[in-house]
Formats: structure tokens, sequence, C-alpha cells
């Protein structure tokens, strides 16, 4: 069997993701593990589970969003709250024991309940709009918090005192207490009269008693639940684990012992924050990566010469040429996350030189920042930048966004200038999802970073569209389906190359077909089999 152990924490704790259908998303919750979960239940690959260690407790609106909703999984906090239903139940918060004289108000985000003209509870919602916690008030003041699971009962609630949080209770489905963690120092005090988790092995279960009353942290009840668990003898079990300093936490003694598959994914896990543990990565039984470059800073980091490490992108290319030829625009995808000031500043004015030549040129400026007023943020300071640059700055902003704010006589005095059309936007994207639906309509993408996009370089082979990036990767070879641009004033001269010229265009687009099919979901497959056979050849 193998094991995958996701890294799908909250604040590096032992909380799920989960949030209210109307805050806008912050993160997305796409990882190498939902992908290597789809990949292999997309697949008919029977042989995994996913073995959480997290609270839980929306984990079937999970799986359904990421369209696998019945993956094989054990939940430690099942376990630990003696929860063997794995249903997701229809539940309303109307069903709840509330006082008589209580009046629900509807607003268009929560639900707040008022009794005798104060505010009593307030009921938020996931996204599926399932009543997902009800915060109960004391002279508006928060008292205690249900967070309700998806199967239709109370699975943990926290008491507050003065708008500080105390304790948290995890309850059973029938609403016994099952273990109480103290907020101020991380303890954990077990319930005397119901000292009891169950284990899960081998399609039976039983029941096992906790070893001590109390433990110093939460990490200790899970590691002795999860080793209860888990059939150490059993030498076809690997551990599949999202390098996560709270998973290296609880798993050392599985990567230890050889039978276990390292992943490590973007900046999740640095080994130079964390070289106290780089002997224990080496004893890992093989290494995953997300891409080439990881794998060479791990190298560089690790200073050895790692043999059992591969890269395994955690995206597949699937061909969709998307619809860019049908637009009469020439949309140009820029990627600004974490890009030096002063690079930044660059590429504005070489795009607005090249918007002078181009009139079908649209500039999209692309950020997985998901903060409100970044958009505004954004488009001010490339006015600016491009206004000093000697640009006409209402290519990024226009007049009447100005003409608002300005007395009405003053009007007349600009009918006669000339009206500039827009050419700079904002794409804020921060899940896939809404990343792959931009993309179709780019025309070309440019990612100035260090480190381009991973999910943007797949996004652009699947759609073959060309890349100008600063360094040659795996998924753009230069002279190919792209170019490598390190010299800002040469990024023109590389747009018009392909914008200018449709052959050449349709030259990239068919090496970009050429290097898709390395990333096909059969080719990553492979890898993973290869792992795996190596894996069991150790052993």
């Amino acid at each position: 069997m193998l094991y995958f152990i996701p890294a799908w924490y909250q604040l590096n704790s032992f909380k799920e993701l989960e949030q209210n259908w109307h805050t806008r998303r912050m993160h997305t919750e796409f990882d190498d593990m939902v992908k290597y979960v789809q990949m292999f239940y997309r697949n008919g690959i029977k042989d995994f589970k996913i073995l959480l260690l997290s609270h839980t407790p929306n984990f079937r609106h999970f799986l359904h969003r990421q369209g696998v909703f019945h993956a094989p999984y054990l939940s430690v906090f099942d376990s630990i709250q003696e929860v063997q239903n794995k249903k997701a139940a229809v539940f309303s918060f109307h069903n709840l024991a509330w006082p008589e004289k209580i009046e629900f108000v509807y607003t268009p985000f929560v639900v707040i309940a008022y009794l005798e003209g104060k505010k009593y509870a307030q009921i938020n919602f996931g996204e599926a709009g399932n009543p997902i916690e009800v915060s109960m008030y004391e002279e508006d003041v928060i008292s205690r918090r249900n967070i309700y699971d998806d199967r239709g009962f109370v699975s943990a609630t926290e008491v507050y005192e003065k708008g500080d949080i105390v304790y948290t209770d995890y309850l059973t489905d029938k609403g016994v207490t099952k273990m109480r963690v103290i907020a101020k120092d991380g303890s954990v005090e077990i319930n005397e009269k119901s000292n009891t988790f169950l284990v899960f092995k081998d399609d039976k279960i039983t029941t096992k008693t906790f070893a001590k009353g109390k433990y110093d942290s939460l990490a200790e009840v899970i590691l002795e639940v999860l080793n209860a668990n888990l059939d150490t003898d059993n030498k076809s079990d690997v551990f599949c684990i999202a390098m996560h300093e709270l998973n290296v936490l609880i798993t050392r003694d599985l990567i230890e012992n050889g039978k276990s598959i390292l992943s490590f994914y973007g900046d999740r896990y640095r080994i130079k924050d964390h070289e106290e543990n780089i002997d224990l990565v080496k004893k890992a039984g093989y290494i995953i990566t997300d891409s080439e470059a990881t794998t060479r800073y791990l190298k560089r980091e690790m200073k050895t010469d790692l043999s059992n490490i591969v890269d395994i992108s955690p995206y597949d290319s699937r061909m969709d040429f998307g619809i860019s030829e049908q637009l009469t625009v020439q949309k140009i995808l820029v990627p600004v996350d974490d890009l030096p000031k002063e690079r930044f500043k660059l590429l504005m004015i070489n795009l607005a030189a090249y918007l002078q030549t181009n009139e079908n040129a649209m500039i999209h400026i692309f950020t997985r920042n998901a903060r409100y007023d970044l958009p505004d943020i954004l488009l001010n300071n490339i006015a600016d930048i491009i206004e000093e640059a000697g640009f006409d700055r209402r290519m990024v902003i226009s007049d009447k966004d100005v003409d608002d704010t300005a007395e009405n006589d003053e009007v007349d005095a600009d009918e006669d200038e000339e009206e500039i059309p827009i050419r700079f936007f904002v794409e804020q994207c921060v899940d896939e999802l809404s990343v792959s639906k931009c993309i179709r309509e780019q025309r070309i993408m440019i990612d100035m970073r260090h480190n381009p996009d991973l999910y943007l370089q797949i996004n652009c082979i699947s759609t073959a569209i060309p890349q100008i990036v600063r360094r040659e990767t795996q998924y753009m070879q230069n002279g190919y389906n792209g170019f490598v641009v390190k010299d800002f004033d040469r990024i023109p001269v590389a747009l018009d190359y392909f914008l200018g010229s449709l052959a050449n265009w349709n030259q990239a687009k068919v090496y970009s077909y050429e290097i898709s099919q390395k990333f096909t979901t059969k080719h990553l497959l492979e890898k993973w089999e290869m792992v795996r056979n190596t894996i069991e050849e150790k052993d």
C-alpha cells in the first residue's frame, strides 16, 4: 500500500484549510499531493490511501472540489474522535437547539441570530453552502465557536474568555468530549471517562486505550494514534510524505526506516532552513521534486550527489490550444509576483515601448496575490513608471478614473483631447482553475523572475504558446518554443519575433507540443512506477 501524507495545514497547525464561502481565497488548495492523488485515482490505481494527520471536519467537501470524492483515506482524528462514518450528511443550522425567542437575520454573507435584541450567534457557511461553524457571543464578544463536521455533528468547540481562546475540545459524533487542547501551552488532556481511540487496520476496527491521561502536545497524541493504526511490519507499505515541518515532526521514524518517499514542492520546505534534518533526508528511500530546478537546489544545499532523486511534475500536460488565435487582440501574460522592483520597472518600460509598435497587443499583469486593492496599486505604479519614461499614462489608467473626481467645468476642456485605449490589465488568479482559464486567451508569456512559475510553464506548453524567460528550463528550449532574455532591452525584439510573424508563432506551437509529450500523465506514472520498484528492490 502507498500512503500519501499531505501537508494540508492551516497556519502551521493541525487544522484544515476550509474557509467561509464569501472570503476571497488567499491561497491555492492545489499542491503536489493533490496532483498525485488525482493521478492515481483517475487512472484506476487502487493500492493507495491518503493518510491525514490534521483535523479535517470538511474533508469530504475538499475531495469533491479536487474531483477525487471516493479516494480512500485514513484520518488520525477520526481515530481519535471514534468516528466511523465517512459519508457527508445534509445538515441545517435550524436543526440546532436554539432558545425559544431566537430571531435569525439573513445577510448576504452570514446568518446572525439575535436573542432579545442582542447578538447571540453567527453562522458561517462553506463553499458548498454547508454550515461550517457557529460562533456564540456574550455582550458582542465571542465566547464559543462550534466547528461542524460535514457528516452532521459538532467536531470541535473552541472556548474563549474576553475574546481570547482558552481551550479547544474535540468531540465524538455523539457529542462526547475526547480530549482538550489548552491554548496557553498546547498541552492535551484526555477525557478519563472516554480515554480510548479506534484502530483501523486490515478492514477491522478495534479499540485501544490512550497511553497517558495528559500529553505535552497534540503532535504527541497524533504520533501515538498514527503508530497504532500502521502495520510497521508490513514491508510492502510505502509512505509518500510531503516535506513540511509538521510532517517531519510526526513521521521521523517512517523516514529513518527507508520506506519513505519525500516530496519537495516549491518553497514549502527549504532544506537550508532545516539543516539539522539533512542526514534524515538522506535516509529516505527516494526523493521526489517538482522540477529540475528544485532537484539542483537540493543537491547543492545538501552538498551531496543524490542518486535516489527524480523530478516528477505535479502538473501534467494536456493539449488545449486555447483561443488566442481567435481573438483580434494579442494578450501578453506577465507574471510579477516577487519580481524585484528594478526588474519590474525595466520590464514595464520595455513593454510600453513595444506597445507603440503593435496596436493589437495588450499587457495582462498576472498575480496570485488575492489582496483586494492590489490591481489598483499595480496599475498606479505602472502608470507612474511609464509616464516617467515618457509614455502616456492613459495606456494604464483611463481619463475617466481621474475625471470622476474633477469639477464638471473642467470636462469640456478635455473634449478635443485624443482618447487613448487602455493597454494594461491585471489578472488575479489564485487557484489553478482560474489560471488555466486565463492562459487560454494569452498569446505569449513573459516571466522575468529567476524561477519561472511552474504551473504557468506547464500551461504554456499545454496551450502551445511561446515563453520568454530569464533562463532555460525543462519546459522551454531556447530558440524553439521561446527565448531566454536577460537584457530587458531585447524584450520588444523577442515579442516581435513571435507576435509579428504567424509562421514563427506556429513553429513555437509545434515545439511546445513536442515538449509537452514528456509531461503527459502516462510518462509521470512511468516515473512513479520506477520509484516504487526501486524502493521494493531495496527491501
